[in-house]
């Protein structure tokens, strides 16, 4: 079909290369041959009359054109897929659903196994991409390239439909045998000890007290960065290193490293994980439904400790 000149199957070509950057993931992404991929691409130069990219050494930046392209071509093709293409009905038992989800390890660990374990018992077709918190993830959820995304409400944005999931807040934990570790944690002890710090993406994104620091000016002595909070436990064990970490993690890990849970003496507030979706979804069925199904789990949790 053409509109005004352009074939609009093109804009599905167009998509998948201003999201992949490359000619090959493109072409796999919309299970094109490669020389129908590089056959769409020239038509589509054609039409533009713009390159779309540039290349530097193995690197492909878009064009001022393609970047503007970009986000006007992945709302239309939203539009199109949740308004004309989805189905007005969803049966869950039926159907093989496929979710992505931006969260953190502490996320999935203390919450997101229930769903999981929810979801197989009640539509054991439904399956679920889990990925690690990423450099960018408002825009993967503003092109639709991730289905929710669960973070603390801190690094979250107004942009998105959202709901508060449940509230955690931030203890100080060591290993039982850390002589170092007073019961009663002072600020000026708490700054000098050595860290365990957790910290996302390519980038290494500061977790909450490590933004509160910064924010403060103040800087700490971070003897171990690592990317995920699971990785903390063993960090800290055995060594005189503390962390600070959500406090349902520590329950979570008691059993498996001897951890002791100390007051953390920064006036941090509990804070609340959000779960956040693109608007587009408001009225998706599958959506509605798995939102559903995450606020009850939710529900359910045990208090923080």
């Amino acid at each position: 079909m053409r509109f005004k000149g352009l074939d609009l199957n093109l804009l599905v070509v167009l998509d998948a290369l201003l999201g992949e950057r490359n000619l090959s993931a493109a072409a796999r992404r919309i299970n094109l041959s490669q020389p129908a991929m590089s056959a769409a691409v020239a038509r589509l130069r054609d039409y533009f009359g713009d390159e779309l990219f540039t290349t530097s050494g193995r690197e492909r930046f878009l064009t001022p054109r393609a970047a503007a392209l970009a986000p006007a071509v992945r709302d239309a093709l939203l539009q199109i897929q949740c308004s004309i293409i989805s189905s007005d009905t969803f049966h869950p038992a039926q159907s093989d659903r496929r979710f992505r989800i931006i969260l953190s390890d502490f996320a999935t660990l203390v919450f997101f196994e229930k769903v999981v374990e929810r979801v197989a018992r009640e539509a054991p077709g439904v399956s679920f991409e889990l990925l690690p918190v990423d450099d960018g993830p408002d825009e993967l959820l503003q092109r639709g390239d991730v289905d929710f995304l669960i973070l603390p409400d801190l690094f979250t944005s107004s942009a998105h439909s959202s709901v508060a999931l449940f509230e955690e807040r931030l203890v100080c934990v060591g290993c039982r045998t850390n002589k170092q570790l007073p019961r009663q944690l002072t600020f000026e002890r708490y700054m000098s000890m050595r860290h365990v710090s957790v910290r996302f993406g390519r980038l290494m994104k500061p977790s909450i007290e490590e933004w509160f620091l910064l924010e403060h000016g103040l800087k700490r002595r971070v003897e171990v960065a690592v990317q995920g909070f699971s990785m903390v436990p063993p960090m800290v064990s055995g060594t005189a290193r503390i962390a600070t970490i959500p406090s349902r993690l520590v329950r979570h890990f008691e059993k498996s490293f001897p951890l002791q849970i100390v007051e953390l003496p920064l006036p941090l507030p509990a804070f609340t994980e959000t779960l956040c979706w693109p608007s587009l979804h408001n009225s998706d069925p599958a959506s509605i439904w798995m939102r559903e199904i995450m606020m009850q789990e939710a529900s359910r949790m045990a208090p923080p400790l």
